[in-house]
Formats: C-alpha cells, sequence, structure tokens
C-alpha cells in the first residue's frame, strides 16, 4: 500500500484527531465545537483562507497552489447521529444519546490529513476548497451550504467525496459511475373515515380498511406502471390508527419512503400515489391526502471524474484493491447536492470487518485515515498538476 510517505508521518496525530472527534460529537447542523476542532488545525497548516458558517456551522478552507488553475473541492461531514454508543472504547463518546456511527469523524480527519500535506508541498495549481459539513444525517447539510453560495463564493470546478464501509478491507476503495446512491423522499397519507361502534362497522366509514387497501394498490405502481428495467422501491413503514378494541377510529395515517435512481420515475410515483390515495378514499366513502416530502437527490457519479477516482486510488492502493464496479444501493447521501452543482465523484474506503453503519458498536478504523487523505491529496495533485504537467 503505498500511503503517500509524509502522510503516513502524520498517522499519529490523525488518530489523536479522530477519537477527540469522536468523543465529542455533535448532531445535525449544530457542529460548532467540531467546526472550531477543525478551524483550529486549518490555522496550525496555515491554509491561506478559512471561511465559517457556511450553511449554518460548515467550514471552508483554502489553500493556493503554485500557479493559475481551477478550485477543486473535497468534501467530509461532520455531524453524528442521536442514538447510543455500546463500543466500550476509551474514547467513546462523552455526550449521552449521541455518537459517531457513521465515520464522519472518520470522514473530517482523512480531510484534515490530505489538508495539512497539501498545505505543507503545494505540489498542484489553482485552489483546494476544503469542505467541511454539518448536517449529512438530519437536514441535508449539503443543500444548506449549497444555498449559502459554496460553488458562487469559491468558483469550484468539481468536488469529491468519500464514506466509509465496513466489510470492505480496510483502505478498499469502492465505487461505480452513474447512479451510487438513490434518492430518497419520504410521504405521509392521511385519511378521514367516520368512527363508530364496531359492532355496529356498517354505519361508520373505516379509515383502517381504507389505509390497508391504498398500502395494497400502491405497490402496483412498481409492479404495473414503472419500467421494469428502472429501479424504485416504495415502502410503508407506518400505520396508525385507532386506540382501543371496539371502536372505529376516525383517522389513520401511513407513512414511508420512496427510493429511486430516475426523475422520471420519481414524477410518476408522485402523479399515480395522489390518484391511488384520493380515488381509493373517495370510492370507500372517505377521503385522503398524500403530503410528499422530497429529501435527497440521487447521487449520480460522472463517469470520467469516478474513472479517475479509480485510476488515482490504484497509484495508492494497488488496482487489485479498487472495485470499480460497485453496485449501486437504494441508501441516500446528501454529496447528491454537491454533484448537482458540478461534476465530481463519490466513493467508499473499507472499514475492515467491523459492525456496520449506524450501529451501536460501530467505530471508524484508523488505519485507513492515512489512505484516505492519501487518495483525497493526489486527487487534487493529479486533477490539478503544476505546468499542466
Amino acid at each position: 500500500m503505498a500511503v503517500i510517505n509524509r502522510i503516513a508521518e502524520y498517522f499519529d496525530e490523525m488518530k489523536v484527531w479522530r477519537r477527540h472527534i469522536h468523543a465529542h460529537p455533535e448532531l445535525d447542523m449544530e457542529c460548532h465545537r467540531t467546526a472550531a476542532f477543525v478551524v483550529e488545525r486549518l490555522r496550525e497548516f496555515g491554509v491561506d483562507e478559512i471561511h465559517e458558517k457556511i450553511g449554518v456551522s460548515g467550514v471552508v478552507g483554502i489553500i493556493n497552489g503554485c500557479g493559475e488553475g481551477p478550485t477543486i473541492g473535497l468534501r467530509a461531514d461532520m455531524d453524528a447521529l442521536p442514538m447510543p454508543e455500546e463500543t466500550g472504547l476509551e474514547y467513546a463518546s462523552t455526550v449521552e444519546g449521541v455518537m459517531h456511527a457513521c465515520g464522519h469523524d472518520g470522514h473530517t480527519t482523512m480531510l484534515l490529513g490530505a489538508a495539512k500535506y497539501l498545505a505543507s508541498t503545494r505540489n498542484f495549481s489553482g485552489r483546494v476548497a476544503l469542505i467541511f459539513q454539518p448536517g449529512e444525517e438530519g437536514s441535508g447539510g449539503g443543500r444548506y451550504m449549497v444555498e449559502d453560495g459554496l460553488f458562487e463564493k469559491f468558483g469550484i470546478s468539481q468536488v469529491f467525496g468519500q464514506h466509509s464501509l465496513p466489510n470492505s478491507p480496510v483502505g478498499n476503495i469502492e465505487t461505480c459511475p452513474g447512479p451510487l446512491l438513490a434518492s430518497a423522499d419520504d410521504f405521509e397519507i392521511h385519511i378521514i373515515g367516520s368512527g363508530g361502534h364496531a359492532a355496529s362497522a356498517h354505519e361508520t366509514v373505516d379509515p383502517v380498511m381504507i389505509a390497508v387497501n391504498i398500502a395494497s394498490a400502491l405497490q402496483t405502481i412498481v409492479t404495473r406502471n414503472v419500467d421494469p428495467i428502472k429501479t424504485v422501491v416504495l415502502s410503508i413503514t407506518q400505520i396508525h390508527s385507532g386506540t382501543t378494541h371496539n371502536v372505529i377510529p376516525e383517522t389513520a395515517m401511513l407513512g414511508g419512503t420512496v427510493r429511486t435512481f430516475d426523475k422520471g420515475v420519481k414524477a410518476l410515483m408522485v402523479e399515480r400515489m395522489t390518484a391511488i390515495v384520493e380515488q381509493t378514499a373517495e370510492m370507500m366513502g372517505g377521503k385522503a391526502r398524500l403530503d410528499y416530502n422530497y429529501g435527497y437527490p440521487a447521487t449520480i457519479n460522472d463517469t470520467v471524474e469516478t474513472n479517475f477516482v479509480c485510476d488515482v486510488a490504484a497509484e495508492i492502493v494497488g488496482d487489485d484493491r479498487v472495485v470499480r464496479d460497485m453496485p449501486p444501493t437504494m441508501g441516500a447521501e446528501d454529496f447528491s447536492y454537491l454533484l448537482e452543482q458540478s461534476r465530481g465523484s463519490y466513493f467508499y474506503i473499507g472499514n475492515g470487518d467491523t459492525a456496520y453503519l449506524h450501529h451501536t458498536k460501530y467505530d471508524f478504523d484508523d488505519e485507513a485515515s492515512p489512505v484516505g487523505a492519501s487518495v483525497f491529496a493526489r486527487i487534487v495533485e493529479r486533477a490539478q498538476p503544476l505546468n499542466g504537467n
């Protein structure tokens, strides 16, 4: 494994950074302590510009290379999850009910490692924008940073990010061109019937029966309306109605999620869901309303940039440890907002045989940090070489 020598020398320091961040997790957009830690490190490294509170608590650091050129973006997320930690580690979370269970402590550390190296060597042209983002797990901090002028203010022409991947050998790099992660929308269906005594059901309009008919009919969109070559998931994950065994309630609520890679499929889903919800309820004597919430867009990797990432990663870890055709998954990631603004690619770095993401016993493997930092740094040096060489 040909980790950049200077970054390999940072290993002990990076481990300290990562474990400090792990012990002090913060939620959603309120990553102020983590942002302050990042800013302190960037100042130590001699980063040329530091911009705070981009997208509430986001940080953007700018490193100038040697010579004119474009600006390349490298992104890491900083936020944790609202869940208890059960790792038993000496550096476990000190915040009750909050845990770094998705590797964002490692993501931030890898970008800091790359920042230290790039600020000291400057073996590239143009500029690097170091993007430390809050809110990936909840509010969509990527969208907040975009809306706060991330691309306009800093002129970012391409952007790259990476994520920890358990059950892949430590330091392996995995990705694919095109769709990598799905869009993630959620919905609620509110049903109004006419309640009454369960022994006199004929005198009621039963919202529970309307709900189960709607839930069943919605699945026909996937099987009968969507092109089977295209991918979509519609999952009903909540049904709420009633309070006791002998009363037919007035209302019912269904909730769930829709996942797809295709904007056209998403539009079709909303159209057909609306029709089924309203018409099924009307047919059964009640009323119903679909509240559809558009969430993270699909993460679509650009082919040229993704092939480039794989070639760069092969320099660091060897071609046999780069998976170039990783199967897409129906999970979601708000890096997608950044990819809607510029060309780029998102990739995974192996975390070894560990508990999976969002598990109470997950921990980022520190051995991956210098690998990820080296890939980030080499992306910059290869994308924006000095003198165009």
